[in-house]
């Protein structure tokens, strides 16, 4: 069978540190398909392609099981130059070219063709000069060979950013051998023109024979250049297929998953209905100019006191929302808060006006990771609101006390497990980071309360605790929430009503218990005849 493939991973599974982010895995392509590799973030396709390529973070980390072929026949690339003799090449979705560098010194770079002379004759190779004519005709051979038309003379900086991708291609081209590219997202900084130029040369390149390995969450893309698929969920082969054979919506389904278990228990008897005419947060021409999750342009509407899900696939724009209530990323449009105007080009607007946001990105912007658990729960409060400040005379002083005192209230309260409030944050588990964010917003008193992938990176267990305290905190408390998760199932198991965003725009808004198939089309980016939407 092996031989049928130019490369066959077969039964990979990578540890790090006691977590298995990859069971059992196995990812076959043939010579000169395109065959895209799919799956939402924390699927394992970045670790699978590290153990492809001999990243030092995999053999660091304890190596990997399974095996490797390239052509049917077993092989070890312990480090990235050996994928390279291997004939296998990556064009990366962050540039690696050096803008000060002409475009024929960028191709050639570390692989520069040298005349020798009778001083490196006598005294070494570093003396020969370089064959700038020869590395200006393969320059030139590899950019026609993509049918890219520039000059191999022109410098890098000020090129647009779709030829930047192009000459990272044309260098990967030129290489001695190469059989097999890796693309990484390449179309997502890429302008809508740039990206269908972008696809014709993957065509042209896999008319050559050579093979390409498509990472991408865009569906249509992989519909018009891909000759099949591999699906990754959860670290786990999901299936391998035909493009010709599936259709978008079935994609999305293998993505997301269609297996639909309640997390949380207690909803199910509770039929009840927000009142539509009681509007906490409405957006009206929203964009969120955050790069790789651009907002282009949503009506929506949350309801008081309902818990409004918005989920989607990585990329699309659902995370680029919160950013821009918070006011992280330059927004347009307009945000009221219960009738309130929201100034959104002022830092901290939103949580004065009661809006508080747990981050996706808890370890970047969501803790002080060297600080204490009850500095940390208590920190935005202390600067928004002036709480846990005691005033002696002139001076304002962190009221330490009154802070531990709260923070033992919330480690009790969501079973926090650490081994008391003076423990630093990057201590603590990632289940258990994620908690503390849980209390830091909680304790502002938020009136809504905005929680960005409240449960990435943590166990089953400890995503049934998070999500029933949010279960918990709207019921009893009141507190409308705006959800945005990856996983379907977190936001089937908990929302009223959830949003579907593709391609920065909501695409519309279904029920929990509406069909697998509606989510799966909604997430595909295809609109529904008759669809609700906000």
């Amino acid at each position: 069978m092996d031989t049928n493939y130019l490369l066959h991973m077969d039964n990979i599974s990578k540890e790090y540190y006691g977590n298995k982010v990859l069971k059992n895995v196995s990812l076959a392509i043939k010579p000169g398909e395109i065959h895209a590799l799919m799956g939402e973030n924390g699927a394992g396709k970045s670790t699978l392609m590290n153990i492809l390529f001999g990243m030092p973070v995999i053999h660091q980390t304890g190596g990997f099981e399974g095996t490797v072929k390239i052509d049917g026949q077993a092989v070890s690339i312990d480090a990235p130059h050996h994928a390279m003799n291997f004939g296998i090449g990556m064009v990366h979705q962050e540039f690696m070219l050096i803008p000060g560098f002409t475009v024929t010194e960028n191709i050639k770079v570390g692989r520069e063709i040298t005349n020798p002379t009778f001083l490196s004759r006598v005294l070494g190779k570093n003396l020969e000069t370089l064959d700038t004519e020869q590395m200006r005709k393969d320059a030139k051979k590899a950019l026609s060979d993509i049918g890219l038309n520039i000059e191999e003379y022109v410098k890098v900086a000020g090129l647009p950013i779709g030829y930047m991708q192009f000459v990272e291609i044309a260098r990967e081209i030129d290489k001695t051998g190469i059989k097999l590219l890796v693309f990484d997202e390449p179309t997502a900084v890429l302008t809508e023109s740039e990206a269908e130029r972008l696809l014709e040369i993957m065509k042209l390149i896999s008319s050559k024979g050579i093979a390409i390995i498509f990472i991408t969450h865009r569906l249509d893309e992989v519909m018009a250049v891909a000759d099949s698929l591999t699906v990754l969920r959860d670290g786990e082969f999901v299936a391998r297929k035909e493009v010709k054979d599936s259709n978008v919506v079935e994609i999305a389904e293998l993505m997301i998953g269609r297996k639909v278990e309640k997390l949380v228990d207690g909803l199910e008897d509770e039929k009840r209905e927000v009142d539509p005419k009681k509007i906490a947060l409405s957006l009206r021409d929203f964009h969120v100019m955050m790069p790789g999750e651009m907002v282009r342009g949503i009506d929506l509407d949350v309801f008081e006191g309902e818990i409004f899900g918005i989920g989607g696939l990585a990329g699309q724009g659902k995370i680029g929302i919160p950013n821009g209530i918070m006011g992280l990323y330059e927004t347009e449009g307009a945000v009221t808060f219960f009738q309130e105007m929201l100034e959104l080009d002022k830092l901290g607007n939103a949580l004065l006006h009661g809006i508080a946001c747990v981050s996706e990105d808890r370890r970047g912007v969501g803790l002080l990771l060297e600080e204490s658990i009850e500095e940390n729960i208590a920190f935005s409060a202390m600067q928004v609101k002036e709480n846990f400040l005691k005033k002696i005379g002139p001076l304002k002083l962190f009221d330490q006390k009154k802070a531990r005192d709260h923070a033992k209230e919330m480690i009790r309260l969501l079973d926090i497990r650490c081994t008391g409030p003076k423990q630093p944050v990057g201590a603590l588990s990632g289940g258990n980071q994620q908690k503390v964010c849980l209390a830091r917003a909680l304790t502002m008193s938020p009136k809504l309360l905005i929680v960005s992938e409240p449960t990435r990176g943590i166990d089953i267990g400890a995503k049934k605790l998070v999500l029933e305290y949010l279960m918990r905190l709207n019921r009893e408390q009141g507190i409308t929430i705006m959800m945005v998760s990856s996983e379907l199932v977190e936001l089937r198991s908990l929302c009223d009503r959830i949003a579907i965003v593709s391609d920065g725009k909501i695409v519309t808004i279904l029920k929990p218990d509406d069909k697998d198939a509606e989510f799966g089309l909604a997430m595909a980016g295809s609109r529904k005849e008759g669809a609700k939407h906000a």
